[in-house]
């Protein structure tokens, strides 16, 4: 397959894969992994149910003759997962290709220095408010965001640029934060994106009237700067660009809920366990570990992804209706965001 464009039932090529290393993490977001749900019984996949860093290096080798450029880590929360430098050392031999990570910046201080030694290139930060008690209140209460800024502080000294910052806006929650770090982010070698929040996964309690819209965000936004827009970097990046008027600061804002961008989506999901995933909103996947592990040659893995992504028709985001939104998905700490 090396050298082949892989496009799906749209006409969607293939370029783009986040890999989950893990199901775990140590915060419990109210839109991703609720402590209700997520709480201290709650059963996370062991060890053996991971892809070893062996079989997740064969998938990204194979994946990568399929067209993929570009991988991000994910989790979970994917610094939690002992010896990462290690696989990401194993990823930079490919030619071409862009390692990113997004990561909740708890543990970034600690390892930004040897992620970026290891060859990773960049890191993608969730931040949703830099007050305390409002980050605290979507976090729940784990950490704080003094230390998510110490570990973006450290990936900026580490050469981890451009750092980019996501904040989830949840209505009635962090309206209020949209101001204050616009302003703690506007800066070189930072792009802030909002992102709307969205149904992912079941356990979240998500509800249309909680989604604070892009054009909402905008008018916020343009109380105190004025914002021109500008050409997305790649065919199929998901946020849409805006920049200062005032110096070469960018912002983005990532609209799934209310400017669905499912016509351009590039992306494939593996999760921790090894299940291939062609849309973030899927309600399940193709075992590929049970593939791996069963000793089934490289032509066999290719030939299956092929199939799965030229028969690929996901665009959830466009066909939202309060059915779909009502149907069991597949948990965003699972599958990676």
């Amino acid at each position: 397959m090396a050298g082949v464009t892989l496009k799906d039932a749209l006409g969607r090529c293939f370029r783009d894969l986040r890999v989950s290393v893990t199901d775990r993490c140590n915060f419990r977001c109210t839109y991703c992994m609720p402590e209700e749900i997520f709480g201290h019984d709650y059963t996370f996949l062991t060890h053996r149910d991971l892809l070893s860093f062996a079989e997740l290096d064969r998938l990204v080798r194979l994946f990568y003759q399929a067209g993929c450029r570009k991988v991000r880590l994910t989790g979970g929360e994917p610094l939690l997962r002992p010896d990462l430098a290690d696989l990401i050392t194993s990823f930079r031999t490919l030619p071409d290709l862009e390692i990113t990570m997004t990561t909740n910046g708890s543990l970034l201080e600690q390892y930004a220095e040897s992620l970026k030694q290891a060859g990773l290139d960049r890191v993608t930060v969730s931040l949703d408010a830099l007050d305390e008690a409002v980050f605290a209140a979507l976090s729940g209460g784990y950490s704080s965001a003094g230390r998510v800024l110490d570990g973006i502080r450290a990936a900026e000294e580490a050469g981890l640029l451009p750092i980019k910052i996501n904040m989830v806006v949840k209505r009635g929650v962090n309206e209020n934060q949209i101001l204050p770090m616009a302003a703690a982010f506007r800066k070189p070698g930072y792009i802030l994106r909002f992102i709307e929040y969205m149904d992912v996964g079941s356990t979240n309690q998500w509800k249309a009237d909680e989604v604070v819209p892009a054009a909402e965000i905008l008018k916020h936004l343009e109380k105190l700067y004025s914002l021109v827009p500008i050409d997305p970097n790649y065919h199929g990046e998901v946020a849409r660009r805006y920049r200062y008027l005032e110096g070469e600061a960018e912002i983005g804002i990532i609209a799934s809920v209310t400017q669905p961008f499912c016509k351009d989506c590039t992306r494939a999901r593996i999760s921790a366990d090894g299940k291939l995933f062609t849309c973030l909103f899927a309600e399940q996947g193709v075992d590929l570990r049970e593939k791996l592990r069963s000793g089934a040659p490289d032509a066999e893995i290719n030939g299956l992804f092929q199939q799965v992504w030229e028969q690929r028709a996901d665009r959830y985001s466009e066909t939202r209706s309060e059915i779909s939104t009502a149907q069991g998905r597949i948990e965003m700490s699972y599958i990676g965001g």
